[in-house]
């Protein structure tokens, strides 16, 4: 009887500290940004202004930017060495090496494998993950080699954000939360509730619903709430266990206890 009580006691303490994730305040910061792309380990800042991509660090700041395609709809810094943005309007992406120098552009429009993309993120190698508007599919484009080496079945939902690693991508449309490997082969999907973005690191999610944000680990199908203070989410970034939220000018950083 008393290890029956002692099992339920476990049980009951292990849902109660899984009801919501803490934060701690670290520290803020000053930043006039249209956007901020990614903060990596070692607090490199990309962030898009005026249609231009700055890379700051503690030590200098880089730039890009392309008149011709103008509007940079999303860009993507998750592999350092190949930064790519995407331009939407131009059905254009661009690939930029460490030092924010343009190495590969990939022209939708003028390949002989046309595809109609609305988001796009970065793959393994010399690969991105595409979203072809026209299929309603997701498929993993080799720009090299000008093919597609993968093609996941079509969704019957509307795409709002795509997120991607070396193993995984993640695709959240109106209704469903989507993963997939590598091969294209959907490995799980979640209910959407009222989740509109998502940011990615390590293969965590931390997901946005209205003015509140929600943690789903990795091999996990649990959401989790985190708990925030009461702030502006106009965006947010995830770095091992450090969550950034920004208001449009203030950067704040806070420690995530997930454990």
């Amino acid at each position: 009887m008393k290890s029956i009580q002692l099992l339920l006691l476990f049980v009951s303490v292990t849902l109660f500290s899984q009801e919501n994730i803490e934060t701690t305040f670290i520290k803020k910061t000053e930043l006039k940004a249209q956007s901020i792309v990614d903060i990596d380990n070692f607090g490199t800042i990309y962030y898009l202004n005026k249609n231009t991509l700055y890379k700051k660090s503690d030590t200098k700041t880089l730039s890009y930017s392309n008149i011709q395609l103008n509007t940079i709809t999303s860009a993507n810094a998750f592999n350092p060495l190949k930064v790519n943005l995407f331009y939407k309007d131009f059905n254009t992406i661009i690939i930029l090496d460490n030092r924010l120098a343009e190495i590969f552009k990939v022209d939708f429009n003028t390949s002989p494998l046309y595809k109609n993309v609305s988001h796009t993120s970065t793959g393994y190698d010399n690969t991105l993950w595409v979203f072809n508007q026209d299929n309603q599919q997701l498929e993993l484009y080799d720009y090299k080699a000008n093919k597609t080496r993968v093609s996941a079945l079509p969704i019957q939902s509307n795409v709002i954000d795509l997120k991607s690693d070396y193993n995984y991508c993640w695709v959240l449309t109106k209704d469903y939360l989507y993963q997939y490997n590598y091969f294209g082969s959907l490995i799980s999907k979640l209910k959407n509730n009222s989740f509109t973005s998502m940011v990615l690191n390590n293969g965590n999610l931390v997901l946005k619903a209205e003015n509140t944000l929600s943690y789903l680990s990795k091999n996990t199908q649990e959401i989790i709430p985190i708990k925030t203070p009461k702030l502006l989410i106009n965006q947010f970034l995830l770095t091992n266990e450090s969550l950034y939220i920004y208001d449009n000018e203030i950067l704040q950083e806070f420690q995530l206890k997930t454990n």
